[in-house]
């Protein structure tokens, strides 16, 4: 019985290890090129994240896995997202200036339009295509935001680490999400391709 059991166990092992390699390749392709079942890999990769983020921190650099991710979500969720009515864009409040004179409320941060950073160019290309902009410093404010404001689309924009533990985060839920790499991490003064964004928005217009 027992030696049936272990026989179970490794073949369970064997298989867990060959799904999680084909899952990783699949989506490292897919960031050149659409790939099949895109859905069923993003799902493999998120029921195997914490081994494989593991594995990555010790061998490798984590922050490959979430690019990976994202780019194999942003596949699986690419025409769900174009399905989507009531569209939320958020955006993480280092992208904003410095000397910002906006408040925070338990939304996010309130943007005056100062004109003193990206956010007043990403508050008008949101309101042209029909998304509601928040500005959030934490997962806290996402929490607030869906629990007050209904919303079937969330449009991220953040680095892929927040990206990939967003869409994990809103997994299993009614909501579809789609991100949006910034061009560098941090604290402050992070960026976006702007082309990126609008090419982004016109796709799914």
């Amino acid at each position: 019985m027992y030696n049936l059991i272990g026989k179970l166990l490794l073949v369970f092992l064997v298989l867990s290890v060959l799904v999680s390699a084909l899952s990783l390749y699949v989506s490292r392709v897919s960031l050149t090129r659409n790939v099949w079942l895109s859905g069923f890999f993003a799902n493999v990769l998120d029921f195997f994240f914490l081994p494989l983020k593991y594995f990555f921190c010790k061998f490798s650099d984590p922050r490959k896995l979430d690019k990976w991710m994202v780019s194999l979500k942003n596949s699986a969720h690419r025409s769900d997202f174009g399905n989507t009515k009531k569209r939320l864009m958020l955006v993480p409040h280092c992208m904003r200036s410095l000397d910002c004179p906006a408040y925070a409320t338990k939304y996010g941060i309130q943007c005056k339009s100062c004109g003193k950073c990206v956010m007043d160019k990403l508050k008008e290309d949101a309101n042209k295509y029909g998304y509601d902009l928040y500005i959030v410093t934490g997962s806290s404010f996402v929490k607030n935001i869906l629990s007050d404001h209904y919303a079937d689309g969330v449009l991220v924009i953040a680095c892929d680490y927040e990206i990939n533990k967003g869409m994990r985060f809103l997994a299993g839920t009614s909501v579809v999400t789609y991100g949006i790499p910034m061009l560098n991490d941090g604290c402050y003064n992070t960026k976006v391709d702007d082309k990126l964004v609008t090419d982004t928005l016109e796709m799914f217009a």
